[in-house]
């Protein structure tokens, strides 16, 4: 103890300023470090290196996460890790351009579509209704160029010179439906122009498709062309109320071609059965398309919940919940919901309408805050339309990720939630609109404590530079008590 107050007493207030400045320095290293560290991994460095080392050491044994959840049969997890990030999907309930986007833009001044979900739906075009034997047609040439156009304008002035070569080319009617149509009555006149142009077309291409690949290749564009007008045709009646017809031509569209599955048309039946409030046929539905060998979506998935929700919402109380337990189909539900809440976390926030709903892109992110977008826009009204609905999602969704594995990008019940899915999104989504990033990483514990440490020693070494005498005696002090 002598020769500790002998050592203290010879030390100068340049040393404790010296010591504090070099701790605040060292803290703020290894707060820059922990910071670089969680925003590339996730983790915390420290925690990470104490539960994968030295806890081991001490007789720690470390949780193990998690197994992830079956699918169904045949998902495993190199499936998993093989699944492509960020594949962005066209729209299966994207609206007319010229009798829905363009009205926006005219009553609002603001542009709902960015430039680059515009080129991505001109390279759909191109790949839909354009092929090497475009150049036999005149009509087709012109159409070929106008798919090209950048300028709205240009495309519709270059599809009434390929009507005045050809009164029968269906690309062209197409065109204008989705573009110079400024009512969906005024698109739905262009389409059925372009229905009774494409058949015609199509079977031609049937009869001679087998006699050389330029043949087939013809076939396969006519083929994209004829559904694509049957299906818009679909969704103007929709539009127009006329809600059983359309699907009707849903279901027959899915009859007559059953391989173009990858169109999603099943999602555009979804919405209409459930403004029919034809709850069976949506379970049909879903039981045939909601399985692990489809993509899923926020349709599918919120659906499902919404279907499950249906069931005990009415009679649904926190309060009694909390007192006697969950019943069999509470426990259905709930766990419904979290499905579908991790598959997009984004989607609650606009059922709930704790955020405000902008008009769909034509192309969506799964799992991203476009696809959630495009969702909420068509559904919305189904879960208002349940009563109960609502109030289940809310006593619920925020459980959802005290359930799954730190962080979230890790997965539990769906492949690994994908990292880029913030900026694709900024990319589909218009400027004015905030795009989520819920739900957002929380801080480990040393992020913190590493900031205040380097905080603390930075006041301590202020202090000792203005107060030398003052803080040498408090350090003696505070060395002698303890």
């Amino acid at each position: 103890l002598l020769t500790v107050t002998v050592f203290l007493s010879t030390l100068t207030p340049k040393f404790y300023f010296a010591l504090t400045v070099t701790s605040s320095f060292i803290s703020g290293l290894i707060f820059v470090f922990e910071w670089w560290h969680f925003r590339k991994y996730g983790t915390s460095f420290i925690e990470q290196v104490s539960v994968s080392h030295l806890k081991p050491l001490i007789g720690g044994v470390e949780n193990s996460p998690p197994a992830p959840a079956a699918f169904s049969a045949g998902e495993n997890e190199t499936s998993r890790q093989n699944m492509p990030e960020c594949k962005v999907w066209r729209n299966p309930l994207n609206l007319f351009r010229g009798a829905e986007y363009s009205r926006y833009m005219w009553v609002t001044g603001k542009e709902p579509l960015t430039y680059y979900d515009m080129n991505l739906s001109a390279q759909d075009h191109q790949n839909f209704f354009t092929c090497d034997t475009d150049a036999l047609r005149p009509s087709d040439t012109v159409m070929q160029k106008a798919w090209r156009e950048r300028n709205p304008q240009a495309r519709i002035k270059a599809a009434h010179q390929a009507l005045e070569l050809n009164n029968d080319c269906a690309t062209a009617y197409v065109l204008l439906a989705e573009e110079e149509a400024t009512t969906i009555v005024d698109a739905e006149r262009y389409f059925k122009q372009a229905l009774k142009a494409g058949e015609m077309i199509y079977r031609k291409s049937q009869n001679c498709h087998s006699q050389s690949p330029q043949h087939e290749a013809q076939l396969r564009r006519d083929t994209n062309v004829l559904v694509y007008v049957k299906r818009r045709l679909a969704m103007c009646a929709r539009k127009l109320g006329r809600i059983r017809e359309a699907v009707k031509m849903m279901r027959d569209l899915m009859k007559e071609f059953p391989l173009l599955s990858m169109l999603n048309i099943h999602e555009n039946l979804l919405e209409a059965l459930l403004e029919l409030q034809a709850y069976a046929d949506v379970q049909a539905v879903l039981a045939k398309y909601d399985d692990i060998s489809l993509p899923k979506s926020a349709a599918i998935c919120y659906t499902a919940a919404l279907l499950k929700a249906r069931a005990v919402s009415e009679r649904f109380s926190p309060e009694t919940a909390s007192k006697r337990g969950l019943s069999t189909a509470e426990i259905n539900a709930v766990e419904a919901i979290h499905r579908a809440v991790e598959f997009n976390p984004h989607v609650p926030k606009y059922l709930l309408e704790m955020k405000s709903l902008v008009l769909p892109p034509e192309h969506i992110l799964k799992r991203g805050d476009s696809e959630a977008v495009a969702y909420a826009f068509f559904h919305l009204q189904h879960w208002k339309r349940i009563e109960g609905a609502l109030n289940l999602l809310h006593c619920t969704w925020e459980g959802t990720f005290r359930m799954i594995p730190y962080p979230l990008e890790k997965g539990h019940l769906f492949y690994p939630y994908p990292s880029c899915t913030e900026t694709a999104d900024r990319e589909l989504l218009p400027t004015f609109h905030e795009v989520s990033v819920y739900p957002q990483k929380e801080l480990p514990f040393f992020i913190h404590f590493t900031a205040g440490l380097c905080s603390f020693s930075a006041m301590l070494a202020l202090l000792t530079h203005q107060f030398p005498e003052l803080m040498v005696v408090f350090a003696k002090a505070v060395s002698i008590v303890s």
